[in-house]
């Protein structure tokens, strides 16, 4: 019932910005850690970005500086700011998100995917 919606993929230029959001729905009670991972053709998903708990942000080397991590509680919703985005950020970009739904039950869940793509 829980389920991730990631949007705000597509085509940038180098030196351009995307912002990405993923919602969560379908009786969440509580978000708890929530990231992005990217994964390139060919290559394996890496984490991009995560919220492993309220106050406290990691970031990739890669991505450190250009991008920024946050949240709104009220929308349970996280998003990704790309800013000086280059071509090697393409891939396709997934919301992860754990927490509790009903309460008292904990879930763990990946988003769809959106596709980013750098290219002038």
């Amino acid at each position: 019932q829980v389920q991730l919606v990631e949007s705000g993929g597509g085509l940038a230029q180098p030196g351009g910005s995307l912002r990405l959001s993923c919602a969560a729905s379908g009786g969440i009670f509580r978000l708890n850690a929530v990231g992005w991972y990217r994964q390139a053709p060919g290559k394996e998903r890496e984490l991009v970005a995560t919220i492993p708990s309220p106050g406290k942000t990691n970031y990739a080397e890669s991505v450190k500086g250009r991008f920024t991590i946050s949240r709104d509680n009220a929308e349970n919703t996280v998003y990704l700011q790309m800013n000086s985005l280059k071509p090697e950020d393409t891939a396709v970009y997934y919301c992860n998100a754990n927490g509790f739904f009903r309460a008292t039950q904990y879930f763990e869940i990946w988003g769809q995917g959106t596709l980013v793509t750098v290219s002038s």
